[in-house]
């Protein structure tokens, strides 16, 4: 099989990419990225010196970036009636502008505040922790609103905008609950967790969850039972 993702079960942009490929139905061999391990760090920074995760292997080609995956995905590997990314320029814009949102506004301060939850205690910054609260308040307003009049995220089908949004919405949840009154926003997070891939990709990562810094704050369904 020439398609390979490396990926951890438990990284929110992996999930990412994970969902894409369940949506596409594309085959692909999984590759469990442990970068505690020295030989496998070594190994994978050869291939992408930033270290970053996913990356997806097609034979010899590299290919980096989660959304430029499913781009490569979509346009290389999956059926002409795939949605993914729509053919209609407009349509495909919109979908790309509300996956950076999700990326920029939801993913990555979710990411930070994560991130400063593992340090020692007193290396952690509360000023930026509290900014990155606020970015989600403020982006959980943003999508609650574009929300209007559409079935997912950028429209009438599940796109790449869905699989950001999946992943992005599921970790920041659990630092930022959503406003009662974001009911649109509810209803599309409900949503997001009965389709398939997500439930699949969700569902492959619960042995990981106990590993999860804010895993008290997780769904009930999705608590470590160890």
């Amino acid at each position: 099989m020439s398609l390979s993702l490396h990926y951890h079960p438990l990284s929110s942009f992996c999930h990412k990419a994970l969902i894409a490929l369940y949506e596409l139905d594309v085959p692909f061999v999984p590759r469990f990225l442990d970068l505690g391990n020295a030989q496998r760090r070594a190994d994978f920074l050869a291939l992408w010196p930033t270290g970053k995760m996913p990356l997806l292997q097609d034979n010899d080609l590299v290919i980096p970036e989660t959304s430029i995956i499913i781009e490569y995905l979509a346009t290389r590997h999956a059926a002409a009636s795939q949605t993914l990314i729509p053919a209609e320029a407009a349509s495909a814009l919109e979908v790309r502008l509300m996956d950076r949102l999700c990326d920029l506004y939801v993913m990555l301060p979710m990411q930070a505040i994560v991130a400063d939850r593992l340090r020692e205690e007193k290396d952690r910054d509360p000023i930026a922790t509290g900014r990155g609260r606020d970015t989600l308040a403020m982006a959980y307003g943003m999508l609650d609103e574009r929300l209007q009049g559409r079935a997912w995220l950028a429209g009438d089908q599940f796109t790449m905008a869905d699989c950001a949004a999946a992943p992005a919405l599921f970790y920041a949840s659990t630092l930022v609950p959503f406003a009662a009154n974001q009911q649109r926003l509810n209803t599309y997070y409900k949503q997001l967790l009965q389709r398939p891939s997500v439930a699949r990709t969700l569902d492959e990562a619960r042995p990981y969850f106990k590993f999860y810094p804010y895993r008290e704050a997780l769904p009930a369904a999705y608590q470590p039972q160890d």
